[in-house]
């Protein structure tokens, strides 16, 4: 390991330890060395805050003179709801400028570059590239196509069942498999699912970690179905959002209004626009959604090529039975080509149970 890869580690890890707070910002950490020494560090801890590079030049005052920062992503150029901190970078006279991969942001790609060269200091770029790229995976998708991250997660047997014939689930996956999906929650600054599983199951979705947020609830109920009772509309422990229909009746949509739920009609006939639904989020600045829907939601979501992101937690059980439903449904591939594919897979074990993550390849 060099020592440029060592210190842009350390930012990398800053960075990462804010995972769920920047939204819908980057995850950003920094780090600055002078004579082989750390003299200052810093991370991006929210949206509309200073970004990692100020706090590190903070801290270093001026022992950052002269030196070398290091930054997972590429210094801002432009003047929002912060200074340009390429610009900083020049006035606190550092000499050298690692950053691990430019800013997908096109108001910013190759611009922060071009003002620390354009004032003659040193810039390399690259260090860590893929790590910095992964990380921010949420904030690089969004920021290019202006719709969220998508993230689809289910916990089933192995043979894929999420239910017993009978429709029973509780619990199919162990405590430990169960906490670690409260840490994406967590992580995610929304949660979808469809009406049934609302009527099913009731369920919070609500994240159960200490100090953890509520993601906003989406549902998707393209006649408004769901009881005025459901949790999601009457316990206040998190906003929710309904997508409906042109279709859905107007007095239950005012009677949920009444209730403090935020319901959007899309222009879908007879089913919610997934399309719309995501460019709505985008337009709210939800920049991830995690997919807690059942098999047909699931579907309907791959179908349309919406799905990024795939983590399934899968349990050393065998429940069989042809009624009992699985985490994806709908018609499904009609010949082995047409199969989607999952690449940059892997495996871990949690508890007793298995996690799987992998990337959908659209053709």
């Amino acid at each position: 390991m060099t020592s440029d890869e060592f210190y842009m580690d350390l930012a990398l890890q800053n960075a990462q330890a804010l995972k769920g707070q920047t939204d819908p910002n980057p995850l950003v950490g920094s780090v600055i060395v002078n004579d082989g020494r750390i003299v200052g560090i810093g991370a991006h801890l929210q949206a509309g805050g200073p970004h990692a590079e100020i706090h590190a030049l903070r801290m270093a005052g001026e022992k950052a003179r002269g030196g070398t920062i290091y930054v997972t992503l590429e210094p801002c150029s432009h003047h929002g709801r912060t200074g340009p901190c390429a610009e900083a970078i020049v006035q606190a006279g550092l000499k050298k400028v690692v950053i691990a991969t430019l800013d997908p942001n096109p108001v910013v790609k190759g611009n922060g570059v071009a003002i620390l060269e354009n004032a003659g200091i040193e810039v390399a770029v690259g260090i860590r590239e893929q790590e910095s790229r992964k990380m921010n995976e949420v904030f690089n998708k969004f920021i290019v196509t202006k719709r969220p991250f998508v993230t689809m997660k289910a916990g089933s047997s192995l043979d894929g069942k999420i239910a017993t014939h009978t429709f029973e689930s509780k619990w199919i996956t162990s405590e430990d498999a169960r906490r670690d999906a409260h840490f994406l929650r967590n992580e995610n600054m929304a949660i979808l699912v469809g009406a049934n599983t609302i009527l099913k199951d009731n369920p919070e979705l609500t994240t159960r970690v200490p100090n953890g947020r509520n993601p906003i609830r989406v549902v998707l109920d393209s006649t408004l179905k769901i009881p005025l009772d459901s949790k999601v509309i009457s316990d206040g422990l998190a906003e929710t959002w309904i997508f409906t229909t042109e279709d859905a009746d107007q007095e239950k949509e005012k009677l949920l209004s009444d209730q403090g739920v935020s319901v959007y009609r899309t222009a879908g006939s007879g089913k919610v626009d997934l399309g719309e639904v995501m460019d709505i989020l985008g337009e709210k600045l939800v920049s991830s959604v995690l997919v807690e829907g059942g098999g047909t939601v699931h579907a309907n979501l791959i179908e349309k090529k919406l799905v990024d992101k795939v983590i399934l937690y899968f349990a050393p059980k065998l429940i069989g039975g042809q009624s009992a439903p699985t985490f994806l449904e709908g018609n499904g591939a009609e010949s082995m080509s047409d199969v989607l594919d999952l690449a940059d897979t892997s495996i871990e074990r949690i508890g007793r149970d298995f996690k799987f993550t992998g990337y959908p390849i659209y053709n």
